[in-house]
């Protein structure tokens, strides 16, 4: 039992340590492409994104600075 817990500990921390890292790497610690709205199971409707106004079925960013991150 003690070993279950240790193991799941660890990787709960090299999970958090990694995302921390990324974070830290990252320019201004934002994660590029995490506009929720593009993804087809939370946009229903198909409405533009609320960050850049990208329709879905779009490929390209429609704000440069924010498709250079």
């Amino acid at each position: 039992m003690i070993q279950l817990f240790l193991i799941t500990f660890v990787l709960l921390a090299l999970a958090f340590a990694g995302i921390a890292i990324k974070i830290l790497i990252k320019k201004d610690g934002k994660f590029a492409g995490t506009c929720a709205s593009q993804s087809p199971f939370l946009n229903k409707d198909s409405e533009p994104c609320g960050f850049c106004g990208k329709l879905p079925d779009e490929q390209e960013c429609k704000n440069p600075e924010l498709a250079q991150q």
